[in-house]
C-alpha cells in the first residue's frame, strides 16, 4: 500500500511474522530538542575538536546540526592521513551531545499516544527496543521518568557508540539488536521517522515503518521504498491489539 492512510489491514499482515518493535527515540519517542536549533551544540562540538585536532573539515565547519556533525567527524577520523587523528576528539564531541542530551530529557514529553503503544507491546508483545543515533543513558532516564521499567516494557537500549561508530543510516545499530534479540532481520520492525531509518532498514534487511506528520517526508519515504508511513501511534496500536485478539 502506497498511501498514508486506511494500513489496518497492512499492518496487520506486516505484524503477523514480526517478533520485536525497533523503535526510532527522537521523533517517534519524543521530540528531544522541540525543534530547536542544535546549531550552539554543534558550535561547542567544533570548538571542542579543533582544540585537540588543530582544524576540521569545510563540511564540518558548516554543519550545524548535532548529530550530523558527528556523521562528518568519524569521516573524518576514518580517513587515511599520514598522522591519524586523536581519538579523544571523536569522545569530547560525543560527550557534548550526551551532556545536551541528558539536559533535553528532563523536560521531554511523550510522543502521542507512545505510553500506550509502549503498554499495548508489553501486554500482547512484540518485545521493544530503542534503536538510536542518540546515547543510550539519556534515553534510559527519559524512561525512567516516564516510569516506564526498564528491560521489562522497554527489552534494551542500542544508542550511539562513544567513538561514533556505525551511526543510522548505516545499520550497524539495527544489526546489534537483532544480534541481542537473537532474530533474523525478516523477523524484526523498525519505526522511524527518518530517511536515515529507512536507509539502515533497508540495508539491514529489516521491514519498515515511516512514522512523520510531513508530508512531504512521508512521500519522500514512499518513493524511496518504504511501504507503509503513518502519521501517528494509533493505527499500530490498533493493529497490534487485533492481532493479539485473532491469536
Amino acid at each position: 500500500m502506497g498511501s498514508t492512510a486506511d494500513h489496518g489491514a497492512a499492518l496487520r499482515e506486516l505484524l503477523t511474522d514480526v517478533h520485536a518493535v525497533l523503535l526510532d527515540f527522537d521523533g517517534p519517542v519524543t521530540d528531544l530538542f522541540r525543534d530547536q536549533s542544535t546549531a550552539p551544540v554543534a558550535h561547542e562540538i567544533k570548538m571542542a575538536v579543533r582544540a585537540v585536532w588543530g582544524f576540521v573539515d569545510p563540511e564540518v565547519d558548516a554543519c550545524d546540526d548535532s548529530h550530523g556533525i558527528l556523521r562528518l567527524l568519524r569521516e573524518m577520523y576514518d580517513r587515511p592521513t599520514p598522522e591519524p587523528l586523536d581519538p579523544r576528539g571523536l569522545l569530547a564531541a560525543e560527550e557534548i551531545v550526551t551532556e545536551y542530551e541528558y539536559e533535553a530529557v528532563k523536560t521531554a514529553v511523550p510522543a502521542p499516544h507512545l505510553i500506550r503503544l509502549v503498554d499495548v507491546l508489553f501486554k500482547h508483545g512484540p518485545p521493544l527496543v530503542i534503536v538510536s543515533n542518540n546515547s543510550d543513558g539519556p534515553i534510559w532516564e527519559f524512561f525512567k521518568g516516564q516510569r516506564v521499567q526498564r528491560q521489562e516494557k522497554v527489552r534494551a537500549v542500542v544508542g550511539r557508540d562513544p567513538l561514533l561508530r556505525h551511526m543510522k543510516p548505516h545499520p550497524g545499530s539495527v544489526n546489534r539488536a537483532l544480534e541481542h534479540l537473537g532474530l533474523p532481520p525478516e523477523s524484526a520492525l523498525l519505526i522511524g521517522d527518518q530517511l536515515t531509518d529507512l536507509s539502515a532498514a533497508q540495508q539491514a534487511g529489516t521491514p519498515f515503518l515511516g512514522y512523520t506528520q510531513s508530508r512531504e517526508r512521508a512521500a519522500r519515504m514512499l518513493d524511496l521504498g518504504a511501504k507503509y508511513v503513518v502519521p501517528s501511534h494509533e493505527p499500530l496500536i490498533e493493529a497490534v491489539e487485533s492481532v493479539s485478539s485473532l491469536n
